[in-house]
């Protein structure tokens, strides 16, 4: 096994880590997750630390040494700290409300548009124009946030819609005279 850049991950006290054929499996005060490796590519814990490892320097076995080591290290990062991805609304009319456990938004269409938490997700409104997604995975918090911000995108002439926390919008000019 090569030890070419190698770059321990620290796990902290009270997460336990299995490591199984081809699967690395991480529980923590916040939960339970799990992800399948590439068989290729060596995942050990030494010394309270995962350390992730390929066989050789071949550029696939590189490209899978880093994306295994990024995917262990936001597993351990997730059931320990969790992950939060922001959304602002923009728009006259346009905000979001709590239902339950149900984010509900008026944005401008004739019904309101409703998105049910997954599993392991939630929602929180602090502003009517405010909108936190939490979770476990960084993979599935990104991806329900980006569901949400489809709804309505940034449009480049007014600005109005949903965007992520300190997205820039490329604004364009109007017609002219």
């Amino acid at each position: 096994m090569s030890r070419i850049g190698r770059k321990p991950i620290p796990v902290p006290a009270g997460v336990e880590v299995a490591i199984h054929p081809g699967r690395v499996s991480v529980k923590g005060p916040k939960g339970q997750l799990e992800e399948r490796i590439n068989p290729d590519i060596s995942v050990a814990l030494e010394d309270g630390q995962l350390v992730v490892t390929r066989p050789s320097d071949r550029s696939d076995h590189r490209a899978l040494h880093g994306l295994s080591r990024s995917l262990v290290a936001n597993m351990v990062t997730g059931v320990t700290d969790g992950f939060e991805r922001r959304l602002e609304i923009q728009g006259v009319g346009y905000r979001a409300a709590m239902r339950g456990s149900d984010l509900e938004m008026q944005l401008g269409y004739s019904h309101p548009v409703s998105v049910r938490a997954p599993e392991g997700i939630t929602f929180e409104v602090p502003a009517p124009t405010q909108i936190v997604v939490r979770g476990i995975s960084k993979q599935q918090v990104g991806e329900i946030a980006a569901q949400i911000r489809k709804w309505r995108p940034p449009e480049p002439y007014k600005g109005k819609g949903i965007r992520y926390e300190g997205e820039q919008v490329q604004r364009k000019v109007g017609k002219r005279a």
